[in-house]
Parts: structure tokens; C-alpha cells; sequence
């Protein structure tokens, strides 16, 4: 640890030096201490050195980050993931991919979340898998809550998967019929930001579906509202007297949505 600081030490003092002759901006000095901070031997200072390079939002500051992603210590690796989000799309994403089979659940779950946020296509594979066969709710959630983000019809069918409890035909691993209410809910909104008619039958069905959660029913209903096809009015009225009066409401936002003449 010692040889460690005084590495340190050594590298922000000709940092410095290089800034007070002029040859780094203010914005690079400031990524550059926080780049050797990074390298510390102490897991908090490079959790802040992190935190402190995504709060910068710029690019470079978020490439100085990228190291963060390999650190030994998951919360390091957690709060790096944010701080790369400042590059392009895809990259951002290629970066943070090898992250969502990490083996600390925060880590997986961040990593799943930040990769919806850039919209990129690449990791829609990897994202239904962890949908699919993570071992952890809150993880599968975060799965199914980027694949909305992302918007790609690709993740249609294993969404619908999830709310008709089936197993992905095109693999061997079985799996049980989902019941955490969270990861069902994720999977219902998600299918309503695709907006893909082709999830509509199955909304209906968790619409109809009496045993099936109030808030899961609650998202089929804004799902349908959102996917915006006259076919899904009857359900929604159906639910529209139903004794949970957010469910209610949301079935009458929803029928007045499609109902709604197009500008």
C-alpha cells in the first residue's frame, strides 16, 4: 500500500506540473487526478474518483472511467458504470456488457439499467438472457426495464414469455413460470413502450386475470393504453368498476387514449 501511495503521489505531482506549464486544460487536470485516484489502493477513494468522473458528464472524464469497470471491488465497479454513460451509445454499451454477467448482483442489476438508458441494440441478446435465466427478481426487473428503454421488437416475445409463464424454446434450461410481481410489471410496461400489437392478447389476458396482482393488471391496462388498438376497449371496460380504484383508473386513462382522434 505504501509503494502505492507514493506511486500516486508521484504521477499527480507531474500531473500538476504539466497544468501549471500549461499543457492541460483545467477539465483534463481534473480528470487526471481523479484518473490516479482510481488507481488507489483504498476501494473507497476509487469509488469516489469515480463518482467525481461522472459527475464531470464529458466524454473524456467517462473514458478515465472505463478502468473503474475491472476493479476488484464491486461497488467500484457499480459506480463506474454510471460514470461511463457520457460516452456514444454504443460504446458505452460495449463497455458495460461484460458487466451483466457479473457475478455481484448490484453490478449485474446497474449494469442492466444503464445499458437500457443508451438505447443501444447491441446488448438486446445478453439483456434477454438475463431476463430470462438470472436467478435474482430484481435483476430479471432490470432486464426487462432496459428492454422497454431500448424499444426493440426483438425483446417482444420473451416479454411475453415472462407474463405467460412459458420457457424460451431455444434453449435447453428450463425455467419456472415467473412470479415475482416486479419482474411481471417490468415485463407488461415494457411491452407498452415497444407499443408492438403483438403483445396485446397476452395484456388482455394479465388484464383479465383476477388472480393475478393489481399493479401487474395496473401495467397490462397502461400497456394497452399506450399500444393504442381499439381491441383491447372491451377488457378495459371490463376492469373499469374493479375494486382497486388505480387499476380502475388506469383502464379509463387507457380507453380514452385510443379512443382519442390522432392529430
Amino acid at each position: 500500500m505504501g509503494k502505492t501511495f507514493l506511486l500516486s503521489a508521484v504521477v499527480l505531482s507531474l500531473v500538476i506540473t504539466a497544468f501549471s506549464q500549461g499543457s492541460l486544460t483545467p477539465l483534463q487536470l481534473a480528470i487526471e487526478k481523479q484518473r490516479v485516484r482510481l488507481a488507489s489502493a483504498d476501494a473507497e477513494e476509487r469509488r469516489d474518483a469515480a463518482s467525481r468522473l461522472g459527475a464531470m458528464r464529458h466524454h473524456a472524464a467517462s473514458r478515465a472511467a472505463i478502468a473503474g469497470l475491472k476493479d476488484s471491488e464491486p461497488i467500484v465497479r457499480a459506480t463506474s458504470i454510471s460514470a461511463v454513460l457520457s460516452l456514444p451509445p454504443d460504446e458505452t454499451a460495449g463497455n458495460l456488457m461484460p458487466l451483466l454477467s457479473d457475478k455481484d448482483i448490484l453490478v449485474r442489476r446497474e449494469a442492466a439499467y444503464a445499458v437500457g438508458t443508451t438505447k443501444s441494440l447491441i446488448a438486446i441478446p445478453l439483456l434477454i438472457d438475463l431476463l430470462r435465466f438470472d436467478k435474482v427478481d430484481e435483476v430479471r426487473g432490470a432486464a426487462a426495464v432496459a428492454l422497454g428503454t431500448i424499444g426493440n421488437e426483438a425483446a417482444v416475445s420473451p416479454l411475453l414469455a415472462v407474463l405467460t409463464g412459458q420457457a424460451a424454446p431455444d434453449k435447453k434450461q428450463k425455467t419456472k413460470p415467473e412470479q415475482n410481481p416486479f419482474v411481471l410489471r417490468s415485463a407488461a410496461r415494457a411491452l407498452g413502450q415497444i407499443g408492438s400489437r403483438g403483445g396485446i392478447p397476452v395484456l388482455i389476458a394479465t388484464l383479465a386475470n383476477e388472480e393475478s396482482e393489481d399493479d401487474v393488471r395496473r401495467e397490462a391496462a397502461i400497456a394497452l393504453g399506450k399500444i393504442g388498438d381499439q381491441s383491447a376497449i372491451p377488457a378495459l371496460r371490463n376492469v373499469a368498476a374493479a375494486r382497486d380504484p388505480h387499476l380502475a383508473a388506469a383502464a379509463d386513462v387507457a380507453i380514452k387514449s385510443i379512443l382519442r382522434p390522432s392529430r
